[in-house]
């Protein structure tokens, strides 16, 4: 009898969650679409969260993302708004394990990933900025590089992608307002 009522809180939790993310994910798609502007600034935008969102630099995304669209000169809403949709609790954890991998082949270090599990435990309960600062400051020099360069060999082929699907989206969108 036990056995039946944890198993069904479990898939009642799995539901809820399924449901919450979708609904966040909605709403983050609703966000991209209201936005206004030239499709091109816009892609420009979504490319850099794309980017950013799928580093493993967890507490610096939305620092990095405004320091690139402000350089570039994109739309800092749609880079924030598309680093939502990509990173985010459920995909943490992939994010952090294939950067670690990707960087153990590219990089001449080995790096565990018992390590960067207890690390990335820490920065998802971190109460602020400057603590998540000190956990990753701990981390090392190899490592750090490991986790960089493995992110940004995942990350760049789905940013370039993203721009380009970023591109026709915002156009079809224009069209449309265009036309109704």
């Amino acid at each position: 009898m036990m056995f039946i009522h944890v198993h069904s809180w479990v898939r009642s939790l799995s539901r809820d969650v399924d449901l919450n993310y979708k609904r966040l994910n909605r709403y983050y798609y609703l966000r991209l679409k209201r936005l206004r502007g030239d499709p091109k600034i816009l892609a420009g935008g979504t490319a850099i969260g794309i980017l950013i969102g799928l580093t493993p630099t967890m507490p610096l995304h939305t620092i990095l993302i405004i320091a690139l669209t402000l350089i570039t000169r994109t739309s800092t809403i749609a880079g924030v708004v598309s680093s939502f949709l990509i990173c985010n609790p459920l995909t943490y954890f992939p994010i952090y394990y294939f950067s670690l991998k990707f960087g153990n082949i590219i990089t001449p270090y080995e790096i565990s990933w018992g390590g960067i599990r207890i690390v990335l435990d820490q920065l998802v309960q971190s109460e602020n900025i400057v603590h998540s600062m000190k956990i990753i400051g701990n981390l090392g020099y190899e490592t750090i590089a490991v986790m960089i360069a493995g992110g940004f060999f995942i990350a760049l082929p789905f940013a370039f992608i993203s721009y380009y699907g970023a591109l026709y989206f915002f156009k079809q969108l224009n069209s449309k307002r265009e036309d109704g």
